[in-house]
């Protein structure tokens, strides 16, 4: 049977377009929230074009909004040309909305950044992290992109073969480096930090938290763990294998086990056969299959 691989993608980008649009608006604004009152406030530099915006505006007082708005408008026009239409729609509305709400937020941000006072700078990093984390994780979410140095990267890893991570890696480090030399050295590490919260955060909201272990389990008695598989009430998978080195043929367990029941699995499983081999894994989403709840006799 062939699929209509084209369609399938059109419709899951179409599904609860207007529910993922409204978070995309909140995200961006909390997004712009965040800029004007922790990073350009405290000259953090923390890579893509709001990063560049900060270095130019310490240097030619350039309103943050106009670079970021011009920026984005001739990489939306890049975009069109090299990406096509399809990958440059999902940039647009961040690309426009982002400035506009970076120059809303500009003067009641300013005011009430003037009267938070933190004894410690490290709370203001955290915080701005937070914020920063959770507005990008929610608009990568989505599936949507505010556009400006992520078109960028795109390019990048298209034309030149270059990896998403790396090339994002070699672009913001850059500018940050660049914002090190005007701002020093301790701004440019506070907003490695910066960076770092926002990365966990992005992946806790586009993964989620992880609930489950996955288990894959070698064992010369399958047939004992596969019977405690089934006592309690779970599912597994047998995977034909065949060793590297021995070249043996064998089976492979594969379960997945409940982040609370993982102690206690590991070990009943290793009393049944200690020379067992686990290669044990986080879990974070489960569809269809047969899984436990709990275990019935703990």
């Amino acid at each position: 049977m062939k699929f209509d691989y084209k369609s399938i993608i059109d419709e899951v980008s179409s599904k609860n377009f207007w529910p993922r649009t409204i978070i995309v608006i909140l995200s961006i604004l909390l997004l712009a929230i965040n800029y004007n009152m922790f990073l350009l406030h405290n000259d953090l530099v923390i890579g893509g074009t709001s990063g560049l915006a900060t270095i130019i505006y310490s240097i030619t007082g350039l309103e943050p909004a106009i670079f970021i708005f011009c920026f984005n408008i001739i990489f939306i026009i890049i975009s069109f040309i090299f990406l096509g239409p399809k990958n440059t729609g999902l940039t647009i509305i961040g690309s426009l909305l982002y400035p506009l709400f970076v120059s809303i937020t500009s003067t009641p941000c300013e005011y009430i950044a003037n009267k938070l006072v933190f004894d410690n700078f490290i709370l203001v990093v955290i915080i701005s992290g937070f914020l920063f984390g959770i507005a990008n994780g929610f608009i990568y979410k989505t599936g949507f992109s505010t556009g400006g140095a992520d078109i960028a990267i795109q390019i990048v890893n298209k034309y030149f073969k270059i990896p998403t991570g790396i090339a994002s890696f070699i672009i913001n480090s850059i500018v940050i480096a660049s914002g090190g030399v005007i701002f020093g050295i301790s701004k440019a590490i506070y907003a490695i930090i910066v960076i770092i919260i926002n990365s966990i955060l992005v992946d806790k909201i586009m993964l989620g938290i992880s609930d489950s272990k996955m288990f894959y389990i070698h064992t010369k008695k399958p047939d004992a763990v596969k019977e405690f598989i089934n006592k309690i009430n779970s599912g597994y998978t047998i995977m034909h294998t065949e060793g590297g080195y021995t070249n043996e043929e064998n089976n492979l367990i594969m379960c997945v086990v409940s982040t609370k029941d993982y102690y206690m699995f590991k070990n009943v499983v290793t009393e049944i056969d200690p020379q067992a081999f686990f290669i044990i894994s986080d879990c974070y989403e489960v569809y269809g299959g047969r899984r436990k709840e709990k275990f019935p006799f703990f």
